[in-house]
C-alpha cells in the first residue's frame, strides 16, 4: 500500500525580488592614475618578438614616453560619448566590493551577484597629464625602470547602479559607494594597494560647482586638445620628458621599440 509523504502537499514559496536604480556623481579627492595595459605589452603577449641583437639595441631606446601616455587611457568607443576618455564601469564595481572587506556585515561576494554598473563605459570628465615615475618590476630583484601614465588632477563621473531589492537596499549602496571612494578608489596606486592614495572621491550630484566645472570644460573637445598637447604633471616628469627629447635626437634616433 503506498503511502503519502508528509511534504506531499508543500508547496515552494519565495520572496519577490525586483530590481532597484539609483545615479551617482562621484568626485575625484585624488588624482586619477589611468592604468589601461599598452598596445606594445599586448602585441608581445600576442605575438612575442625574439630576442635584439646588440645593433638593435643600441638603435633603439626602450621607452617612448609619450606613446606610452596614449596607450595607458581607457578611450571611449562611441565616437558620440561626451568624453573621450571612460574607466572599464567593472572598476566601479569592484571599488564597492572591496569596501565590504572592511564594512562588519557586507560581503563582497554576495555584492558582486546583487548590484552591478551599468554599461561597459563610464564617462571620465578632466584633462589628462603627463606622469613618469619610477616603479619596481615584480621579478625577483625588484628591478627599478621609469614608467609612463596619464594622470587626470581633477575628474568626475557619472554612474548608474542596479541593485536586487529586497536583499540590497539602494540606500546599503549608497554608504557601500561612500566608503569605496574613502577605502578603495579606482585606477593605479589606488588606496586599496596600501601604498598608494590616488584615485579616491565622494558621491556627489551634477549640481556641485566643481562637477559643473569639470563637465562643462573637461569634455571630449578639451580632452583631444590635452593629447594633442601634452602636459607634464610635475617637475620631475617634465625634466625627464626634456632629457628624452635632447637624447633620441643626439643619438639619432627615429623610432623606438
Amino acid at each position: 500500500m503506498a503511502t503519502r509523504t508528509a511534504n506531499a502537499d508543500a508547496t515552494l514559496d519565495f520572496i519577490q525580488v525586483s530590481q532597484g536604480r539609483f545615479s551617482a556623481v562621484l568626485l575625484g579627492e585624488s588624482p586619477l592614475i589611468m592604468n589601461c595595459m599598452s598596445n606594445k605589452a599586448k602585441h608581445q603577449l600576442l605575438l612575442p618578438s625574439g630576442r635584439k641583437t646588440g645593433p638593435e639595441k643600441a638603435a633603439s631606446l626602450k621607452h617612448d614616453p609619450l606613446a606610452e601616455w596614449r596607450d595607458s587611457m581607457y578611450y571611449a568607443r562611441d565616437p558620440e560619448s561626451q568624453t573621450l576618455f571612460m574607466m572599464p564601469a567593472v572598476a566601479f564595481k569592484k571599488a564597492i566590493m572591496g569596501a565590504a572587506i572592511d564594512i562588519p556585515g557586507a560581503k563582497k561576494a554576495q555584492l558582486g551577484r546583487l548590484m552591478y554598473v551599468e554599461g561597459d563605459e563610464v564617462p571620465i570628465y578632466g584633462t589628462p597629464e603627463v606622469m613618469m615615475s619610477v616603479t619596481r618590476s615584480a621579478d625577483m630583484n625588484r628591478t627599478p625602470d621609469v614608467r609612463t601614465r596619464a594622470i587626470f588632477p581633477t575628474w568626475c563621473a557619472k554612474i548608474t547602479i542596479q541593485h536586487t531589492e529586497p536583499m540590497l537596499r539602494g540606500q546599503a549602496v549608497l554608504k557601500l559607494l561612500a566608503a569605496a571612494g574613502i577605502t578603495q578608489g579606482i585606477g593605479d596606486w589606488r588606496v586599496e594597494k596600501g601604498s598608494g592614495n590616488f584615485g579616491r572621491f565622494q558621491s556627489t550630484d551634477d549640481t556641485h560647482p566643481q562637477v559643473k566645472l569639470l563637465m562643462d570644460a573637461g569634455g571630449r573637445e578639451a580632452q583631444k586638445e590635452a593629447l594633442s598637447n601634452p602636459i607634464a604633471y610635475d617637475g620631475e616628469t617634465e625634466a625627464l620628458l626634456e632629457w628624452y627629447a635632447q637624447e633620441i635626437t643626439r643619438r639619432g634616433i627615429k623610432s623606438v621599440a
